[in-house]
């Protein structure tokens, strides 16, 4: 795998010796956990989170060390470390919910050759900055599903590595590589983006030429559509416009209207 330029980043300061682990399969225990961890250095508590209802392990745990160092040690050494036969994703503890959810400092990729796992992508990232957090995206088999997320410390560092990776091959693929959109801001841009107009009971006599007409008058159409299957018509179609707000008042005008 090519890498980028390394660029300089914050060093990380854990606010307390205390790491979450990830991608647990769903049989691992505390137990299991105090035998791997506690081989790095003494172990105060670890906590496997769990549905409160069937009990059944939600995939992730806090594992907490009486030492800093020990915590540090634990993440250098055992991140992407297999237990159970999937490998673990390690980070910082992170409890405040207001980083995670505010977007800044976090970076999508996409486009990833299946071949790429945490360790190749935090690998590659964390030459910009302190990485908070690193993830492929992985389906229930363990296979990566081709897009992942990595969250620096800085959004300065997130900056740089858009700069940077974006368009850059990784392995086998080039790669796209830009900020993260929190999902409520792409809901809101979505409701106030779309053109595309879904359009039922369509009477069977009407022609290409009068959909298209019909929906013309608010606007300029781009493809015009009526399903049809054999030669006969299934009663409904799409009809897309070029700009949302011809889209927003064709809908408007003619939701109710009798076919024209």
């Amino acid at each position: 795998m090519s890498t980028p330029t390394p660029a300089p980043g914050p060093l990380v300061k854990p606010p307390s010796a205390s790491l979450y682990v990830g991608d647990l399969v769903p049989d691992v225990t505390e137990g299991n956990l105090f035998d791997i961890f506690n081989n790095v250095g003494p172990v105060s508590s670890i906590r496997v989170c769990r549905d409160t209802h069937t009990r059944r392990s939600l995939g992730y745990a806090y594992v907490n060390f009486h030492s800093v160092v020990d915590a540090e040690r634990a993440l250098d050494t055992l991140n992407n470390a297999l237990i159970s036969g999937r490998p673990c994703r390690i980070m910082w503890s992170q409890r405040d919910p207001t980083i995670r959810r505010s977007g800044l400092g976090n970076v999508f990729i996409k486009n990833l050759d299946p071949k790429i796992t945490h360790k190749e992508l935090y690998d590659t990232f964390s030459q910009f900055g302190s990485i908070l957090s690193c993830k492929v995206a992985m389906n229930e088999s363990g296979e990566s599903k081709g897009y992942g997320f990595v969250h620096f410390e800085s959004q300065k560092s997130a900056e740089q590595a858009c700069a940077m990776v974006n368009d850059m091959q990784l392995v086998s693929k080039k790669v796209f590589v830009g900020p993260f959109i929190p999902r409520k801001v792409r809901n809101q841009h979505m409701e106030n983006s779309w053109t595309n107009v879904y359009v039922k009971d369509i009477d069977p006599n009407v022609t290409d030429a009068q959909f298209e007409a019909a929906f013309a008058a608010y606007g300029k159409v781009t493809s015009p559509y009526i399903e049809r299957k054999e030669g006969q018509t299934t009663c409904y179609g799409f009809v897309n416009f070029e700009k949302h707000e011809d889209a927003t008042r064709a809908v408007d005008g003619l939701n109710g209207q009798k076919n024209w």
